[in-house]
């Protein structure tokens, strides 16, 4: 059987400096372009039309949800992923999940949705910069892997949220869009250092926009 990768991503998780991966990022950011939904309707549409209309509708849903800046929960997500997916019943994994192509394990113990929901309640920890506070989110989301399908777009949604309840919007979101291993260690921190680079892309380029206008 393979190794446990679900738990070295917690051992991971718990070895990186969260707070010192990056540098502060401006707040709020508004893009002139919307890069999560320009994504959605370039590289899900051209694979899938009915995809790409529950994800912006979800993609909605996350946005009403920022606005009134409800806390990252396991049941705020089932709500996200209700709609992902098209069906009214996403209850919580009931056996080890496996991803890429079954090199990949995350097992599944009688307290793995408890230390799902309270990691996802640190990506409320302003002590931790904003940058690394949803990229870890993205990961914890992609390496609990809670729910039997759609996982990946749903860790883009989660990642978006925790940007967009501090007023932030990323004009393109293709860079994020790479491989990423339960034990990369490197790899987890890179995420959180691109996750900055592309917020102060997206400022800078509003910031332009606005004084060229």
């Amino acid at each position: 059987m393979t190794t446990d990768a679900l738990a070295a991503w917690c051992r991971v998780r718990k070895q990186i400096d969260w707070t010192s991966a990056v540098d502060e990022t401006p707040a709020p950011v508004q893009a002139t372009v919307d890069g999560l939904a320009t994504w959605c309707d370039a590289a899900v549409r051209s694979l899938n039309p009915a995809r790409a209309d529950r994800l912006l509708a979800a993609l909605a849903q996350t946005r009403a949800d920022a606005s009134r800046k409800r806390p990252l929960t396991f049941t705020l997500l089932t709500q996200w992923q209700r709609l992902v997916l098209g069906t009214p019943d996403v209850p919580f994994r009931q056996g080890d999940a496996f991803a890429k192509g079954g090199r990949e394990r995350y097992a599944l113990t009688l307290h793995t949705q408890r230390d799902f929901e309270h990691c996802l309640r640190e990506s409320a920890d302003l002590e931790v910069p904003l940058a690394s506070r949803a990229a870890r989110a993205y990961l914890d989301v992609a390496f609990f892997h809670p729910f039997p399908d759609g996982n990946a777009r749903l860790a883009m949604l989660t990642l978006a949220y925790v940007l967009e309840v501090e007023g932030v919007q990323l004009d393109q979101v293709g860079p994020l869009q790479t491989t990423r291993y339960a034990d990369d260690s490197a790899g987890a921190a890179d995420l959180a250092a691109l996750v900055a680079v592309l917020i102060r892309a997206t400022h800078h380029r509003a910031t332009r926009a606005r004084w060229s206008t």
